[in-house]
């Protein structure tokens, strides 16, 4: 079974959605293949802190109001080290912009219902997908599901399918770099029904690992601890953690700590990786297909949102204003701002963290960053205005 359509979003995840969502309402045909069903993608657990700048693009793709009523917008972030705590203003640093927590499970659901709304085509359980002749300008994508093949020729592919996906796969190997830093340490997680310690996300950094207090609503926490990469989640009940926590977080956070049990449970190692260029002909890598960061930034998600937002504004001039130049300019756009949130990923991992080879030096060195940023307005909004999000 063979047909066609201008754009082929292979993978369903919030930035696929995102961009079929957009390419919809600006009258461009695209069909979306996910490997795996809708409630296998809507059972991911990851981040929610969105930048302002994400926000607006949810609100442009006619997905953003339930968002706007149930997001939670916080003006300031807090650093906690040697036992105080010390607020950024973001809101005032950063000259009025604010993030909103709103997990990325929910961004999902939205999407998918305003796909859903649009009568836009999803194709779920999409097994044995294939990208053919994409340095040309004729591609094509092949198939399987419910046991037949199928084969799609369009204009353009978008490879929004992850870090383990096909997308970047496909690239001839000596027509991709890629860059990448592992740490030496995980992120043991984990999702609670419990009410958030502060308002505000409370990155503290303690002899004995980072810690993040961070939340999805008013009655649900995520808690994080710096652990080993070889931990093993089996090895932490719930009490063991909580008592963890509790012990790296200063004495009224730990006061404030509710516990209960845990619906999630999980460690995740902590990479930086790129792989340039972001675009191999007609085929483009969209958010995670491209690039990894820490979590210490809150940049996964935003990132993706933000190659979506270039990559649209190409399309649009590819088809629709008939310029035939546009999409050359896709990657530098989407890698300039990527670097520069990899840096700041980077960098927030860096100062938050107890790395094993830091030795004396580099724990002083660490010691005096995070005295100096909490003490300088300058130091101040530089964090602020990477935190909010850089202009896209």
């Amino acid at each position: 079974m063979s047909r066609r359509v201008q754009v082929v979003i292979i993978g369903a995840g919030p930035s696929g959605l995102l961009l079929g969502q957009l390419l919809h309402l600006s009258g461009i045909e695209a069909v979306i293949l996910e490997r795996q069903t809708a409630d296998y993608v809507l059972g991911r657990i990851r981040a929610g802190v969105l930048e302002q700048g994400t926000v607006d693009v949810l609100n442009r793709a006619g997905a953003g109001a339930r968002c706007a009523a149930e997001g939670l917008v916080h003006s300031g972030v807090e650093l906690a080290f040697d036992g105080r705590r010390h607020r950024i203003d973001l809101e005032r640093l950063s000259g009025g912009k604010t993030v909103t927590v709103y997990g990325q499970t929910e961004v999902t659901r939205d999407l998918m219902q305003a796909r859903s709304a649009a009568g836009c085509e999803t194709v779920y359980q999409a097994d044995d997908v294939a990208m053919h002749d994409f340095d040309s300008d004729m591609p094509r994508v092949t198939y399987t599901h419910a046991g037949q093949t199928h084969e799609i020729s369009c204009d353009v592919i978008a490879g929004c399918d992850g870090f383990h996906g096909i997308s970047r796969a496909s690239v001839p190997e000596r027509s991709i770099t890629t860059v990448e830093r592992v740490y030496p340490f995980g992120w043991l997680g984990v999702l609670a029904d419990v009410p958030p310690v502060s308002e505000e996300l409370i990155y503290a950094n303690h002899p004995d690992g980072f810690a993040l207090c961070s939340m999805r609503s008013r009655s649900r926490s995520r808690f994080y601890i710096q652990c080993e990469l070889d931990e093993k989640v089996e090895n932490w009940s719930d009490n063991r953690f909580y008592d963890e926590l509790r012990n790296r977080l200063d004495t009224r956070a730990a006061e404030a700590l509710v516990t209960g049990p845990s619906l999630e449970k999980s460690i995740a190692p902590l990479r930086s990786f790129v792989a340039e260029p972001m675009r191999f002909g007609r085929l483009f890598l969209v958010g995670d297909a491209a690039h990894i960061v820490p979590p210490t930034g809150a940049k996964g998600l935003n990132l993706a949102v933000s190659d979506v937002h270039y990559l649209h504004e190409c399309l649009n001039a590819f088809f629709n204003d008939r310029d035939g130049a546009a999409l050359e300019d896709y990657s530098r756009r989407a890698l300039a701002r990527v670097w520069k949130a990899v840096r700041f990923s980077w960098w927030m991992t860096s100062m938050m963290h107890r790395f094993p080879d830091n030795g004396a030096f580099g724990q002083r060195i660490q010691e005096a960053e995070l005295d100096y940023l909490t003490g300088s307005e300058a130091a101040g909004r530089s964090l602020a205005e990477n935190y909010v999000g850089l202009p896209f």
